[in-house]
């Protein structure tokens, strides 16, 4: 079993992956942006802007919620993460 230490240390293969994800991620609709990963969950989290009240939330077929203000999306929820 690993520590929580040992999980948050970046290795060489994580910076390879990071690298492939960069293309993706520079195409989001925002310069900024926060990721949170509940690995007991298997839930990732991704806000578009500073954490604020969606008062509109969809899930969607492929198990991603859409979260929403009004018009605009502010994040998503993706749903058993690591199997994607």
């Amino acid at each position: 079993m690993t520590s929580d230490h040992e999980r948050q240390v970046i290795r060489r293969a994580d910076i390879a992956a990071i690298l492939r994800a960069v293309p993706s991620l520079v195409d989001l609709p925002g310069r900024r942006f926060q990721v949170d990963f509940d690995d007991e969950a298997d839930v990732l989290y991704l806000s578009f802007r500073r954490p604020q009240k969606a008062t509109a939330s969809k899930l969607l077929d492929n198990g991603v919620i859409v979260h929403r203000p009004g018009e605009e999306i502010v994040g998503l929820t993706i749903l058993e993460a690591s199997k994607r």
